[in-house]
């Protein structure tokens, strides 16, 4: 042999361009694994967007869910999104904001809407539903704070619309997530959610701000008496936020101060 390899490379200019390559590789690969959700884009009307980007959307991968719920494959569309939504365009162009065509709350748009979850209750780490009534657990008490059960429940409009019976909580987390009440009859009866973020506890009533009592009896309802789906609490959150905006006339002026 009369030379060798090492001789000749630069081993260091060598381990760069293998770095540089590598880095480039990953970028790749991360931001296609990053597209499995909400792509390809679409323009406002729905349409495939004219600008699709550098990188293809990935092939479709299967996941093994915990707990026997089966398989999920992202992005193959098995699960679309809502079609068809009660929303008009404000404008011709795109990024102008849409107007609601029919009862906003119920069509749940806007600050009401909701996304087409799993029509199953959210797990914990062994296979339990994790938001659960309280009085499903005997080891769980309200230690600091006000306890809301048995104080009225008052709409935005200042009227007692029902009773709080029960708190839900996140047992794994030891947070109360939900208030449960139960509705008068001159308001729709039956037993009704409300995230306790739309709630302000006070030492004599309840008060829910963004709802008037005529829209109480529209509070989506949840199927189980034990336990709570991810697509009722989506549809739930939905409507309370709704009324934030859409309760009545007034809320979609302009404030002024």
């Amino acid at each position: 042999m009369t030379g060798t390899f090492f001789a000749e490379v630069d081993l260091a200019s060598v381990a760069l361009w293998l770095f540089w390559i590598f880095f480039a590789l990953l970028i790749w690969y991360l931001q296609r694994e990053n597209m499995r959700e909400g792509y390809p884009l679409e323009d406002d009307d729905g349409r495939a967007s004219a600008n699709q980007g550098l990188f293809p959307v990935p092939d479709d991968k299967t996941f093994v869910l915990p707990h026997g719920r089966g398989t999920l494959t992202v992005p193959s569309g098995q699960n679309p999104d809502r079609a068809e939504l009660a929303l008009a365009k404000t404008a011709a162009g795109n990024g102008f904001p849409f107007e609601p065509t029919g009862d906003a709350m119920t069509d749940g748009v806007g600050p009401a809407s909701w996304a087409p979850r799993r029509d199953v209750p959210e797990l914990d780490g062994a296979g339990h539903p994790k938001i659960v009534p309280m009085s499903a657990i005997e080891q769980v008490r309200v230690s600091a704070g006000r306890d809301p059960r048995g104080l009225p429940l008052v709409s935005g409009d200042g009227e007692a619309v029902g009773v709080v019976t029960d708190m839900w909580i996140d047992e794994p987390e030891q947070l109360v997530r939900y208030l449960e009440y139960e509705l008068d009859t001159a308001h729709g009866g039956g037993t009704r959610l409300v995230p306790i973020t739309m709630t302000r506890i006070r030492k004599d009533r309840v008060r829910v701000r963004s709802l008037y009592a005529h829209q109480f009896a529209g509070v989506p309802k949840h199927a189980s008496p034990r336990q709570v789906t991810l697509l009722e609490e989506d549809r739930i959150a939905g409507y309370y936020a709704g009324g934030t905006l859409y309760a009545s006339e007034a809320r979609l002026e302009p404030k002024w101060g």
